[in-house]
């Protein structure tokens, strides 16, 4: 392994200063970060060791019926949290079919959101790959591209981002806090991620040093509650990233569609909102022939990045269903294998 130097700070500022410094990356739990040291993919001169920093912990309840999540909050601590649950029941699912048990005792709110790609390719040391040795070249493109994006991908990588969670978020509106060397600032979790463009290794909007310190859900995110389901398809069941997933949130007032939400994993480089599908439901009947409409309408402008078109039609499905099952109703509690098409659902429906 790569010798690096190992820091942990007490305060933000003593934080953002030490990761400000070329070649320094932070650790929290460290899920990700570990095996991508372990197998020589990133070889960061610096840890900076936040895990322990004050006040990123908590499952902040806002007056106007909102939540603030902070950065360090635990995957399964936040899913099994009873009132978030329910209010935010797509966001628990999400979290739950992530990983294993294991895996999700350690890792955390902020660090999901900055996880790498599970590319064959990135983790190929061997091989070239412009995310992890920007100008090397990609070598999906003619390569293994079957787990590859359809959706907003570019001749310099076509990698596809691997979160559940920031799926859900991302249909919710989730808004990231960031504190840097300028101060504090908030940005929408949808503007968060990039494209890969030209610069694939630049994967979010973050500055040197920069540092999440919590993740936000508006107090409107909770009115969805109701109708609302992730739903994933993967290569076995439990412990896979997905091939496609879909997080699909609906308003139903006096039999017709008032608003919609809708984003998809597993097909692009970042968790992909679809709001022309959320505008083709509005006023309409929560029917399969206009959630097959709007799943059209979010794969629109989809193209296959290598042998994968079937991800197109598969997502498309995918779409449909977890609207289908949105609509029927919300849990009372969630299935025995949250996020799998194939689990029976558990309890009574909200409806």
């Amino acid at each position: 392994m790569n010798r690096f130097d190992y820091v942990r700070p007490a305060t933000f500022a003593e934080a953002i200063a030490a990761a400000s410094e070329p070649g320094a990356a932070y650790l929290a739990g460290g899920t990700n970060l570990l095996d991508l040291m372990k197998g020589g993919i990133v070889r960061p001169g610096r840890l900076v060791d936040v895990s322990r920093l004050p006040g990123l912990g908590a499952i902040e309840w806002l007056a106007d019926g909102g939540v603030r999540i902070g950065a360090l909050v635990r995957n399964s601590d936040l899913a099994h949290d009873s009132e978030f649950a329910r209010r935010f029941p797509a966001v628990a699912e999400a979290l739950l079919s992530g990983a294993s048990a294991q895996l999700r005792n350690m890792a955390t709110v902020g660090g999901n959101l900055l996880q790498r790609t599970r590319c064959a390719h990135f983790y190929d040391v061997a091989g070239a790959c412009n995310k992890r040795a920007p100008g090397a070249g990609c070598e999906a493109r003619g390569g293994e591209a079957r787990n590859a994006a359809v959706l907003g991908w570019s001749e310099h990588c076509i990698a596809t981002h691997p979160s559940d969670f920031c799926v859900a978020l991302v249909a919710l509106d989730a808004v990231v806090e960031i504190a840097g060397q300028g101060g504090e600032y908030q940005v929408p979790l949808e503007d968060f991620h990039r494209l890969p463009g030209e610069t694939p290794g630049q994967e979010s909007v973050l500055e040197p040093g920069e540092l999440i310190i919590a993740v936000r859900l508006p107090a409107q995110a909770a009115s969805f509650s109701r109708h609302a389901r992730y739903l994933k398809i993967r290569d076995r069941t439990s412990f896979a990233f997905a091939v496609a997933s879909a997080a699909a949130a609906l308003r139903i007032e006096q039999g017709a569609i008032a608003a919609a939400r809708i984003a998809l994993g597993g097909v692009a480089p970042k968790p992909w909102r679809a709001r022309l599908a959320e505008r083709a439901l509005i006023g309409v009947g929560p029917d399969r022939t206009h959630f097959d409409r709007a799943a059209e309408a979010a794969l629109a402008d989809a193209r296959p990045s290598g042998d994968n078109a079937f991800k197109i039609e598969l997502a498309r499905r995918i779409v449909a269903r977890a609207l289908a099952l949105a609509a029927a109703g919300t849990p009372a509690r969630l299935p025995a294998l949250p996020g799998s098409p194939f689990s029976p659902v558990a309890g009574v429906l909200h409806v």
